[in-house]
């Protein structure tokens, strides 16, 4: 392990304060330091379980948005990935933002080389631009309008249909965007690994299992998984679907960190998690980068206020645009 002195050097390179941190209760920790320095803890659904009961507020990305908007927190530590902290930092210029692990990223936000987007966006001057939440502050300045899976239907419907539109990067999102509108965007050719690790084979054994369950899924699954759900909706939306539901027994395609959410809003449910193609622990389909946050580094990023995230001023005031007309139609 590391001094503090070193670990603040190396903190580029390893994401996070990487020193020891013998005997401390986490939990009271975090709460004592929350409460000193007027911070406050907003953490996504997919977030480990310790992180999510200790958060002042979980959410999707629209309501994450929402609350860091509106927040009077002089810190805000996100526990979440970059693209979502980089949001906060950009509604707070003013204010510090924390991220847990510099390196939890977001493969579907890495599908999407910022040069490569210019050029393609370049190539039909004619079109406007709707990206998906989940991209980087040079994409967000790219765009005309952010959207996430929450308010995507009403975004793109607020837009006259003779006007084309290049939707980014989530080709999945955009394929179910284009049926639901039946609209003809231009797709940018990206995807989450998270919701393309689904695997139809295995759902067939479990439906074997469980033929009464109820399949539900999140829209930036592939087409194929679409077909056969029952309910496609943002993470806030399966959620409330769930909760809702006469149902029973539900197998959920999204992310695994979702269950326990839903497991605490309905206990009286069976709900599984729509099997992976990779045969791993949880047999279920777990974003690495979302599980890098941990109860130790969201402590050392509170005590040291390290790392933080910080987005050029002038690039700030250009990616706030879009995402100000987001919220604005989200109201």
């Amino acid at each position: 392990m590391e001094s503090l002195v070193t670990a603040k050097k190396n903190i580029n390179e390893k994401g996070f304060l990487d020193i020891e941190t013998p005997n401390i209760d986490y939990v009271k920790e975090i709460l004592k330091l929350k409460k000193e320095k007027n911070a406050v803890i907003l953490a996504h659904y997919y977030q480990i379980d310790e992180i999510q009961e200790i958060a002042d507020f979980v959410g999707d990305s629209l309501a994450l948005a929402q609350k860091a908007a509106k927040t009077d927190a002089d810190i805000i530590v996100f526990a979440g990935v970059h693209f979502m902290a980089e949001t906060a930092k950009i509604l707070n210029p003013t204010k510090k933002v924390l991220l847990p692990d510099l390196l939890a990223g977001c493969s579907l936000a890495d599908s999407c080389p910022p040069e490569d987007f210019a050029a393609f966006k370049k190539q039909h001057p004619d079109h406007l631009v709707v990206t998906y939440i989940n991209c980087s502050a040079e994409i967000k300045a790219l765009s005309d309008y952010v959207c996430t899976s929450s308010n995507a239907l009403k975004i793109i419907n607020s837009i006259p249909k003779e006007q084309p539109i290049i939707f980014a990067p989530d080709r999945n999102l955009g394929d179910y965007l284009n049926k639901e509108t039946g609209r003809k965007m231009l797709l940018w050719d990206g995807a989450c690994m998270v919701h393309e690790a689904f695997s139809m084979e295995k759902l067939i054994d479990l439906y074997k299992e469980h033929a009464d369950a109820v399949l539900i899924a999140h829209p930036e699954s592939e087409a194929h998984m679409l077909k056969v759900a029952k309910y496609i909706g943002s993470t806030s939306g399966l959620l409330n679907y769930v909760k809702t539901s006469d149902q029973k027994k539900f197998i959920v395609a999204t992310e695994a960190g979702i269950l326990f959410e839903m497991l605490q809003e309905n206990p009286d449910k069976i709900i599984i998690p729509a099997p992976a193609k990779e045969d791993n622990t949880c047999a279920c389909s777990e974003c690495a980068y979302m599980k890098m946050n941990t109860m130790k580094k969201l402590y050392l990023c509170l005590k040291h206020e390290l790392p933080n995230i910080e987005v050029e001023a002038e690039l700030a005031k250009q990616a706030i645009i879009p995402i100000n007309r987001m919220l604005e139609l989200s109201k």
